[in-house]
């Protein structure tokens, strides 16, 4: 399977997606977990308490953020693999952060919670048809097929490790 064509994602994920390097989406994931275990392991308990400016997510609000995009997205990949008719809700990303309460975890537990989300990605996307990846739904009010969720969600991950290389290791 190719990468998603752009008439079934809102065009503000093209960056996302193109961020990914592979055209097929379980390389994509597979191929990744060795970028997420070496970005894991940068950021000691000490410096995951750091954010690059006031206002600006700490390390572990960054990552506790992209856990929880991954799971909002693997949950519209299933709804419209499962043939959802309702559109769904989005998400104030701030809000969710504000409300983690990702400060008083350890950058160790939220490792190994993503970690777990992604296996649990990686084992959704498997278990999906090619009829299922090409389904469609709505969210946020917008048209999204399963396969651009799930290149959403490779992609979002290497925007924010790009960003805290850029940001947070310098």
């Amino acid at each position: 399977m190719s990468k998603p064509s752009p008439s079934s994602y809102p065009a503000y994920f093209s960056k996302y997606i193109n961020l990914v390097p592979e055209v097929d989406l379980l390389t994509a994931f597979e191929n990744q977990l060795q970028v997420i275990n070496e970005f894991l392991s940068k950021v000691t308990e000490e410096r995951s308490t750091y954010a690059y400016a006031e206002g600006k997510w700490t390390l572990k609000e960054l990552l506790q953020h992209i856990t929880d995009t991954e799971r909002i997205f693997c949950y519209r990949a299933l709804c419209f693999a499962r043939k959802e008719k309702s559109s769904l809700p989005g998400f104030d990303e701030n809000d969710y952060a504000a409300s983690s309460q990702a400060g008083g975890r350890t950058w160790q537990s939220l490792s190994e919670e993503f970690l777990a989300v992604r296996e649990s990605t990686l084992l959704l996307f498997k278990s999906f048809t090619v009829e299922a990846l090409n389904s469609t739904g709505i969210s946020n009010n917008n048209p999204m097929s399963v396969s651009a969720a799930g290149f959403i969600i490779s992609g979002h991950f290497y925007h924010h490790r790009n960003i805290v290389e850029e940001r947070y290791l310098v």
